[in-house]
């Protein structure tokens, strides 16, 4: 990141955070979120993460709903088979892949960790289905503790603010990890999907009216006047 960037990054980067978290206020929740909120449950927070990837909000919403009906804790979601899990969760993204990495996980869990779900990133990407994204979002979201998950909406937003030109949201956690002020670790995943979700689409983002707009670069929107 060049000196000039990181500059204006830092300079800037307290008021994107406080609008964006404005922004958050008026919009339904993350499912994540949602799903912590509701049950305060670090297990369902896990599997829903699972469910989530490459999956829209309302087909992860709906077939977590189905899913802790049968399967509320790890014990239960064992007594399924692989065929029964794939109905319940159909029709998330790759639903047959992450069905069988739910059928793994509480053996994985009891085998591993006692049972409990691990509090730690490191910890967190030893269970069937946990990448980076999942496990930085439930160290987050489930434990309230500072965590830089990056995923599809987190990436762009920063690129298109013009804070950062990473290719990959690894690179991204990376340069998050050193130049995002921690105390804004544990929410900001929130509030950029959010904003993401609802105004800074990947196509046609809605910049007219936009909170943040004085403060992004619009690297990558097609230029017109506002």
């Amino acid at each position: 990141m060049k000196n000039s960037v990181m500059e204006h990054y830092s300079s800037t980067i307290n008021n994107v955070y406080r609008l964006l978290r404005k922004e958050f206020e008026k919009h339904r929740m993350p499912v994540v979120d949602l799903i912590d909120l509701q049950t305060n449950d670090p297990f369902k927070v896990l599997v829903a993460t699972i469910l989530s990837a490459r999956t829209k909000d309302q087909t992860t919403a709906a077939a977590a709903q189905r899913l802790f009906a049968h399967a509320p804790s790890p014990e239960a979601l064992e007594r399924l088979s692989i065929g029964a899990l794939e109905k319940l969760i159909f029709p998330v993204g790759f639903y047959h892949d992450k069905a069988r990495h739910l059928r793994e996980l509480p053996a994985v869990l009891r085998e591993r960790f006692g049972g409990v779900i691990p509090r730690t990133v490191g910890e967190l990407i030893e269970l069937p289905g946990v990448g980076r994204k999942t496990a930085n979002l439930v160290v987050a979201v489930a434990f309230n503790k500072p965590a830089v998950c990056v995923d599809i909406h987190v990436r762009r937003i920063f690129n298109r603010l013009g804070y950062l030109t990473t290719a990959t949201p690894l690179a991204t956690e990376m340069e998050l990890r050193k130049h995002l002020p921690v105390k804004y670790w544990t929410t900001f995943n929130s509030y950029f999907v959010s904003f993401g979700q609802n105004r800074c689409k990947p196509v046609r983002p809605q910049c007219e009216g936009c909170p943040v707009r004085r403060y992004c670069a619009r690297v990558g929107v097609e230029k017109s006047p506002l």
